[in-house]
C-alpha cells in the first residue's frame, strides 16, 4: 500500500508552515452541542497534503498567554484547499472554550504540520478495517473514512463510535449517509444513554466483548485502529489481548493534555531507577510559576518536572508536535526532536521541553 501522503494535483502548491504558518478561519460549523468544526484555508493559494489521521500543532494567544495544542484533522485530504479540526467543549479546558466562545470566520491562528503516523497509510496492506472511536476520538477516523468515501475505495471498514447519548454523535448524518452510498463502509453507534429528545433504541452502554463480536464477528481478521478517551482505549486494548489479538494490527492515538499517559509514567519511574550518583544534575527553574526542579542531566525537562508534581502541556513526548514548545531564558540544552520545532524558533531561543536535557542550569519562560 503507497504511505505516502496524497499528491497535490499537478500546478498546485502545497502549504509549507516553514513559509507561511498563518491560517485563516473560514467557517465554524456546529457538530453537537459541545463540539464545533473550524475550517481553515492558508492566507496565499496553497493546498494540504497529508496523511488521513494525522494532526496539526497549533499556537493560540490566550489572554496573554501563547497556548501549543495538537489537533488531528478531521477533513479529508482529498479535498485540500482547507482542512478542518473538531473540538469538543471541556470543562476548564483554557483553548477548547475561547475556541468556541470567540473564535470565529476571518481570524487567524499559526500552525505546523502535518504530523504523526496514526493512518491506515502507515499500516499493513490489508482489505479490512475496524475504526474503534470514543467522543471526540472520532476525527481521525473520519479523516480516513472521508478519504476512503471520496475515493470510492473499496475497503471493507467498520466504523463503531462510541458517544454518551444520541445527542452527542458526532458527524452522525454524514456517517450514515456514506454507509449508503458506499456500501464497504459500514458504522454502529452505541450509546450510554438516551438523550432528552430521542430514546436510544441501539446498541446501548459501553463497548464489550460480545457487543464488539455483534457487530464485528470477525473482528480478529481485522486491522484496528483505536482513538478516544484513555479508559476507552485502556479497556479496547485489554479486551483484545484478552482474546489472543494480534496486537501487531492494533493501533491507537491519543492527546491527553490533564493525564500523563501510562507508557510516560514507566518512562520516568525507568529513568529514576536508573539515576546514579555520577550523574550529574542541574537547577531548572520555570520563570512565571516560580517552581525549581532539580533535572538529572540525563532525564528531559518535562520528566523531571513531572516527577516534581508539576502539570505542563505535552502530548507525544517524542519532540514531534510541538505541544511543549516553551521559551529558554537562560542556560543550555540538548535537544533531540523529530520536527516539531522549526530552526528560526529555535534561533529564538524556544525549546521542546519533552526532549531536552539540560547541560546547565537552565531557566524556561512558564
Amino acid at each position: 500500500m503507497d504511505t505516502a501522503p496524497l499528491p497535490a494535483p499537478t500546478g498546485y502548491y502545497e502549504w509549507d508552515p516553514n513559509e507561511d504558518d498563518v491560517l485563516i478561519c473560514r467557517a465554524v460549523r456546529a457538530e453537537t452541542h459541545d463540539v464545533k468544526t473550524f475550517v481553515f484555508a492558508p492566507r496565499k493559494g496553497r493546498h494540504f497534503t497529508y496523511r488521513p489521521g494525522q494532526f496539526l500543532t497549533f499556537e493560540f494567544e490566550i489572554d496573554g498567554e501563547t497556548i501549543y495544542r495538537c489537533y488531528t484533522i478531521s477533513s479529508s485530504p482529498t479535498r485540500p484547499d482547507t482542512v478542518s479540526i473538531t473540538v469538543k467543549r471541556v470543562s476548564g479546558g483554557p483553548v477548547s472554550n475561547w475556541l468556541h466562545d470567540h473564535f470565529r470566520p476571518g481570524m487567524m491562528v499559526r500552525a505546523t504540520g502535518p504530523m504523526g503516523e496514526f493512518s491506515w497509510a502507515e499500516a499493513p496492506s490489508q482489505p479490512k478495517y475496524l475504526l474503534l472511536s470514543g467522543g471526540s476520538g472520532v476525527t481521525p477516523m473520519m479523516s480516513m473514512a472521508r478519504s476512503a468515501y471520496d475515493l470510492a475505495e473499496i475497503r471493507d471498514t467498520l466504523f463503531v463510535h462510541a458517544a454518551r447519548s444520541p445527542a452527542d454523535i458526532i458527524y452522525r448524518d454524514e456517517l450514515d449517509f456514506m454507509s449508503r452510498r458506499n456500501r464497504s463502509i459500514r458504522v454502529a453507534h452505541i450509546c450510554e444513554e438516551d438523550s432528552p429528545h430521542e430514546a436510544w433504541s441501539g446498541l446501548r452502554g459501553r463497548l464489550t466483548r460480545p457487543m464488539l463480536e455483534a457487530v464485528a464477528p470477525d473482528f480478529m481478521e481485522r486491522i484496528v485502529f483505536v482513538c478516544g478517551p484513555a479508559p476507552f482505549m485502556t479497556a479496547v486494548r485489554e479486551m483484545l489481548k484478552t482474546v489472543g489479538f494480534d496486537m501487531t494490527r492494533h493501533f491507537e492515538e491519543s492527546f491527553n493534555f490533564e493525564e500523563l499517559p501510562t507508557q510516560d509514567r514507566e518512562a520516568v519511574e525507568e529513568a529514576a531507577e536508573e539515576l546514579s550518583s555520577q550523574v550529574a544534575t542541574y537547577r531548572v527553574e520555570f520563570a512565571k510559576t516560580r517552581r525549581v526542579v532539580e533535572c538529572p542531566e540525563n532525564l528531559t525537562i518535562l520528566d523531571a518536572a513531572r516527577r516534581a508534581g508539576m502539570r505542563l502541556p505535552s502530548s507525544c513526548a517524542k519532540g514531534l508536535c510541538g505541544t511543549c514548545k516553551s521559551k529558554k531564558l537562560s542556560g543550555e540544552v540538548e535537544m533531540t526532536h523529530q520536527g516539531g520545532i522549526r530552526q528560526r524558533e529555535i534561533d529564538q531561543g524556544m525549546v521542546l521541553i519533552c526532549c531536552s536535557r539540560p547541560r546547565s542550569d537552565v531557566v524556561i519562560d512558564r
